[in-house]
């Protein structure tokens, strides 16, 4: 199963919108402390919908409790200053993706230590950064994707109608 971690994460609707994320694609979440929100607001809960119930989150009280908890994770740091794409590496089936804080990013003194493991997602220059949730979910599903999306659905169905058979 896939992990995606936050490190201090500001912005409960960013968070809400990334536990649902996490539960369609069949992913652990995991929020470093400490957050700038409480678990119980109301804005996280709404970002959520009503699949936060459902959800596998796990919280620490800082980035040394996550690694003693997490020992030999491997480890990708999502960063803008990364020199390599999210797409150019392989995602083990078991791997943490990191974001940090909507305002800040990872501290820069954990990404020199994980350099090798540091990706990012190619923008525009006059764009700082994406939003939060976008960027979890980008790099979430092509890591799914390079895995052969395990566990999840591999067909879409309509609701009331049925789709026509295409010959092959």
């Amino acid at each position: 199963m896939i992990n995606i971690v936050l490190l201090e994460p500001e912005i409960p609707a960013n968070t809400g919108n990334i536990g649902r994320t996490c539960v369609a694609a069949g992913a652990r979440l995991h929020l470093i402390e400490p957050l700038g929100f409480s678990l119980s607001e109301k804005a996280l809960k709404r970002a959520g919908m009503d699949y936060w119930k459902d959800l596998d989150v796990t919280t620490y009280i800082d980035y040394a409790d996550f690694l003693e908890k997490n020992p030999g994770a491997k480890i990708y740091m999502a960063t803008t200053k990364a020199r390599k794409i999210y797409t150019e590496v392989s995602y083990e089936p078991d791997c943490y993706i990191m974001f940090g804080k909507e305002s800040a990013g990872i501290p820069e003194e954990i990404l020199v230590e994980n350099e090798e493991r540091c990706v990012r997602i190619p923008m525009a220059e006059s764009i700082r950064s994406l939003n939060l949730g976008n960027s979890a979910a980008v790099i979430l599903y092509e890591a799914l994707r390079q895995n052969g999306f395990p566990g999840l659905e591999e067909k879409g169905n309509l609701h009331r109608l049925h789709w026509t058979e295409q010959p092959g």
